[in-house]
């Protein structure tokens, strides 16, 4: 198989098992409560990798790297994937995939405010309101004063009331500020340090950061494992950490960062479509428009 073929095997793979993260972080929270959960995925895999890195003879950062892929490790993997977890409590994961979707938005105005970054174009104004409006319908029932709608806990039987819906949206759009800081710090980085070793440390310092919080929240009494909690978390360690990420790393070394990225409109569609599927979570023709909606606004954005 050509280099080339292989990074596009591997971008096909972060799209599919990325997609499918957001299932299983729904299941796992079955039984496993959210921050303590999130800690055991990032420092289980982080550990793996660093294990499976050093012997292969890597060369790993040094101590001298190590706050700042702390730093980097709690905002894109602690704010950013603790923000989904959380959220995923209360709203549908293909809901929470759909929110998540809308970080090209944060990154324009992260970008801008603390880097002055490129102006605003009409274009990617057109896409921030467009977005905006997508993310406004996906949540209008819940912000009319009855509260009513369609808004529907994890298997679509059971209902949740709005304040704490509207709370899981407020962290998904929290995950997407984190994950844009991080991402804006991380490209102006200087480091010559192979991807995943930095990657790896970036996972144990947000599992260390999720598990005081977990801890200090009295999540260690609520702990407990099923066959299928178990499962999905093993699965989030394996595939969506370990796998994907070593994928997207690769995709990332021998394709174009336009063509990795779009990962971010195929993730959505995956997540929602499994979560309509295997979770029966409700899906409703307003929800698909506003869908359709925000993932139009991240073109418009992305395109400038």
């Amino acid at each position: 198989m050509s280099l080339t073929a292989s990074a596009y095997l591997a971008w096909i793979v972060v799209c599919i098992v990325w997609g499918t993260t957001y299932l299983a972080i729904r299941v796992a929270l079955e039984t496993i409560p959210p921050f303590l959960m999130a800690s055991f995925r990032w420092l289980a895999a982080g550990s793996c990798l660093t294990i499976a890195l050093v012997a292969r003879g890597e060369r790993m950062p040094g101590p001298g790297a190590w706050p700042s892929l702390a730093v980097l490790g709690v905002l894109l993997m602690g704010v950013g994937n603790g923000g989904v977890v959380w959220a995923e409590q209360t709203v549908p994961s293909g809901l929470t995939a759909v929110l998540v979707a809308g970080i090209p938005f944060w990154m324009v105005g992260v970008e801008r405010v603390m880097y002055g970054g490129d102006r605003i174009t009409r274009g990617r104004l057109a896409g921030l309101v467009v977005g905006f409006a997508g993310i406004v319908l996906l949540v209008w029932p819940e912000l009319q004063l009855g509260g009513g709608g369609e808004t529907a806990a994890g298997s679509g039987s059971g209902r949740i009331d709005r304040s704490s819906f509207l709370g899981g949206v407020a962290a998904t759009q929290m995950a997407c500020l984190g994950w844009a800081i991080g991402s804006s710090i991380a490209r102006r980085r200087q480091h010559d340090e192979n991807v995943l070793a930095a990657s790896a440390l970036q996972m144990v310092g947000a599992g260390l950061a999720l598990g005081v919080v977990g801890l200090a929240r009295g999540e260690w009494a609520e702990v407990a494992f099923s066959d299928r909690t178990a499962g999905a978390l093993a699965y989030l360690i394996v595939a969506g950490s370990i796998v994907g990420y070593s994928a997207y790393a690769y995709a990332l070394k021998h394709l174009p960062l336009a063509t990795v990225s779009l990962y971010a409109y195929v993730n959505p569609v995956i997540a929602v479509a499994l979560g309509t599927l295997l979770l029966r979570e409700p899906l409703s023709s307003r929800m698909v428009t506003a869908a359709a909606a925000v993932l139009a606004g991240v073109i418009l954005v992305r395109r400038g």
